[in-house]
């Protein structure tokens, strides 16, 4: 018989912009090789909100609208050779929205993070929904 782990919510605090930092590192860490070989040099931040800009351009209502943002330039868009002055490839992970989006929903916060991450990640790689299913399941 399994016996359950109880949570001393009581005296639990919400993750840092550390914490997260750990969570996604940890993420990417268990994301099949081939899908890390096209992030080669990619940056993750996290910050708890997006800036305004970035809400101005994604068009957002509400600070907590967007869980994470690619910046760079997926595989579609890059050349034979960098730009120069060209940043690298970043994900932001935007730490309270994601809170927000985990109070709400009964996945565990590590399988959110992974999402977002693979899911900001994909999207401008040109991976299918059914492919990026298919290596969040794989990290698990």
């Amino acid at each position: 018989m399994q016996t359950e782990t109880k949570i001393d919510w009581a005296g639990a605090t919400a993750p840092t912009l550390e914490d997260f930092e750990a969570m996604a590192d940890a993420a990417y860490a268990r994301l099949p090789s081939e899908f890390r070989a096209v992030c080669e040099g990619l940056i993750i931040r996290v910050e708890d909100f997006p800036d305004d800009d970035v809400l101005d351009e994604m068009k957002c209502e509400s600070e907590f609208d967007l869980l994470g943002l690619f910046q760079g330039r997926g595989l579609a868009q890059r050349g034979a050779a960098a730009e120069t002055g060209e940043f690298p490839n970043m994900v932001w992970l935007y730490r309270r929205p994601i809170l927000d989006y985990w109070a709400s929903h009964e996945e565990t916060l590590g399988a959110i993070v992974t999402h977002v991450l693979v899911h900001e990640i994909g999207h401008h790689f040109g991976f299918s929904d059914d492919d990026m299913e298919e290596i969040e399941g794989r990290a698990e």
